[in-house]
């Protein structure tokens, strides 16, 4: 791994392995951060580290290495905030308003709302990553008691890192593509203040933390890791210097359970050893019960509901918060049921296999094949599910049955036939794939008609004149509004993208459609809705899933039958329901405890009481300032109306 690490000069160091800082930081009491692992937002603070001449000094020795386990009553506040707004330009009105917290040594405070609640607005003016131009107030805003209402870039640029640390949702735009993991590690730490010989253990401790093997993954590039291995490369940057305060915005929403639970008792252990005070901004209401002793819920930028975890869990006071209660994905649901008005005339269901796969085999040459003899059948009109921790084989798997990537044994057939039968175009018309992550999967610079467009042009579906048409007739598929076909896909929300990725995906009548953790970012409302659609969508048309999750809830809602995968294997198939509630197998059951849970009493109450304060029992979701659909109070009725 040594030869990972960025050559840097040694300055100023102490041969007793203290940190290594140069001299003038040293004399000054000066700590430098890295920003190399942050995406930082293009028109806010820049990514170069400042020189000596632009720092600022302070009076506070920097102690990059020493836990804060040993402070005083007397310290001062990790975090101070009051009556915090923050307005972007050119916008009308507040993103955020009138936001208060506290946050002691040691707290863990999670905050939680649905899509454009503001809660990643709140992160970034806690860690003064606002776009320039954005006008911040706040009455108090203040780190270990150093007041920041009036902060420059250049303040922020010292504080990041040691001070406070931010953890990204987004792990492909945070980590440097040109750059191993382990040299990217070594330049924080070297910036930090970190001697030399210090470096290499802890990349080697912080790595290990995170589930990551030091050797194997500190000399692989970004592009070489799956999603969630980036994500605790992000993590393993965040807690390396030891931060006063970590913001994590949706740390663990592209990892399984396991490898979810064990990142999340690092950032615990954090907490509960150093005296490091966390903020979780996530939308799993069980994560949030069982790592959070506060919790904050926001909507349309203001707080809704604060108060203990426990207390707001077991009895919510405001209806948005029991909305969002009702509509959080919980194992024993259930699989969801189409809605009353889906369409659907007949039962599209059969016993013939549209697409299957027998003995798969894939080896990319390490120590054991990627997949090693998955058999798998889809049917139209029902459901496979796939789950399995990180590189368990689930998207390899669906690569190959996508025909993306090859089989190096084994075969693949759709109705009965080999795919090498069928020429590419065809069988890229018969299988659609539905990315994860729709920001990267949509061109930034196609507008909604266009991304739609296109696979009609490609597959020579309809005329010129006919295809305007179909365009709107997708939209209205997945409950989207004519008035966004001239925006572009960075001017829609999350579950917007995701809509609309799904529609280009029916856009040429598929007979499968295989679909790469297609909700896992999203917030626990617009999740529910997107599940609905899907169910309803596959009532209405007949198309075979392949659904892949590490969410074992959404898997039961959304799946007739799942495949569990562990290092390239299957290690149990069958019914949905018998394999979630009835497995004898230890990796299963492991998989199955790994998922935070809450009792979901709340959830009945919330339900009783938004019932008996409807009487349209067809109740649809109606539209947000953000674009996404509201929260409905019954998962099962999220139906997605269309919005503008």
């Amino acid at each position: 791994m040594d030869d990972d690490l960025p050559r840097t000069r040694r300055r100023g160091g102490s041969a007793r392995g203290q940190p290594s800082l140069p001299r003038r930081q040293l004399r000054e009491g000066i700590p430098m951060i890295n920003t190399d692992l942050l995406a930082w937002p293009a028109a806010g603070a820049g990514t170069e580290l400042l020189d000596d001449a632009g720092l600022e000094t302070t009076e506070a020795q920097p102690t990059p290495i020493r836990a804060r386990s040993t402070l005083s009553p007397q310290d001062p506040e990790v975090l101070e905030v009051a009556g915090l707004s923050v307005t972007y330009p050119g916008a009308p009105t507040p993103a955020i308003a009138d936001i208060d917290l506290s946050l002691a040594p040691g707290d863990t405070l999670a905050i939680v709302g649905e899509s454009g609640s503001g809660k990643s607005t709140t992160a970034a003016a806690l860690t003064g990553l606002l776009p320039a131009g954005t006008k911040v107030h706040a009455h108090t805003h203040s780190h270990l008691g150093e007041d920041l209402t009036s902060a420059k870039p250049r303040t922020w640029q010292r504080i990041l890192g040691t001070g406070i640390a931010y953890v990204p949702q987004d792990a492909g735009a945070g980590l440097n593509p040109v750059r191993t993991i382990a040299s990217a590690l070594a330049e924080t730490l070297t910036v930090n203040g970190y001697a030399k010989p210090q470096i290499r253990p802890r990349i080697a401790e912080v790595l290990t933390a995170v589930g990551l093997d030091p050797q194997t993954h500190g000399r692989r590039y970004p592009h070489e890791l799956s999603g969630g291995q980036r994500q605790r490369v992000l993590i393993a940057n965040a807690i390396a210097a030891r931060p006063a305060l970590i913001i994590a915005d949706e740390p663990t929403s592209a990892l399984d359970a396991t490898v979810a639970k064990q990142v999340l008792d690092v950032l615990g252990g954090l907490v509960a050893g150093s005296q490091t005070a966390l903020v979780l901004i996530t939308h799993d209401l069980g994560v949030a019960k069982e790592r959070a002793a506060k919790l904050l819920v926001m909507q349309a930028g203001r707080i809704v509901e604060t108060g203990p975890t426990e207390a707001v869990l077991a009895d919510p006071q405001h209806a948005y918060t029991q909305s969002l209660l009702a509509a959080a994905p919980h194992l024993g649901w259930g699989r969801l049921r189409p809605s009353t008005d889906a369409g659907a005339t007949e039962t599209h269901t059969g016993a013939e296999a549209v697409l299957s796969g027998r003995g798969i085999v894939r080896n990319f040459g390490g120590d054991r094949p990627a997949v090693d003899g998955l058999d798998i059948s889809l049917r139209a009109g029902a459901t496979v599910g796939i789950v399995g921790e990180s590189g368990s084989g689930k998207t390899t798997s669906a690569r190959i049955l996508l025909g993306a990537d090859r089989a190096d044994s084994g075969e693949i057939t759709l109705h009965g036939k080999p795919v090498t039968d069928y020429g590419r175009k065809d069988l890229g018309r018969r299988i659609r794939y539905v990315h994860q992550d729709s920001s990267a999967a949509l061109d930034p610079h196609y507008t909604v008609e266009r991304i739609l467009t296109e696979p009609l042009r490609g597959h020579r579906i309809g005329t010129r004149a006919d295809r305007p048409g179909r365009v709107r007739e997708l939209l209205d598929s997945v409950a989207l509004d004519h008035s966004l076909l001239t925006r572009t896909p960075r001017e829609l929300s999350g579950g917007q993208r995701q809509r609309l990725a799904i529609a280009r995906a029916l856009a040429v009548d598929p007979e499968v459609i295989i679909l790469d953790e297609p909700v896992s970012a999203l917030d626990v409302g617009v999740q529910a809705q997107i599940l609905q659609l899907l169910v309803d969508l596959q009532d209405r048309l007949g198309v075979a899933y392949l659904f892949i999750s590490h969410d074992l809830a959404v898997i039961e809602q959304i799946a007739d039958e799942v495949i569990v995968m562990k290092d390239g294997r299957v290690v149990e198939s069958g019914p949905t329901a018998r394999v979630l509630h009835e497995s004898r197998d230890d990796y299963t059951r492991a998989l199955i405890d790994a998922v935070p849970c809450f009792d979901d009493s709340a959830v009945r109450t919330a339900e009783r009481a938004t019932s008996t304060e409807t009487t349209d029992t067809d109740l649809r979701a109606t539209s947000t300032d953000t674009g996404d659909v509201s929260l409905t109070p019954n998962p099962t009725e999220l139906t997605g109306a269309s919005h503008a």
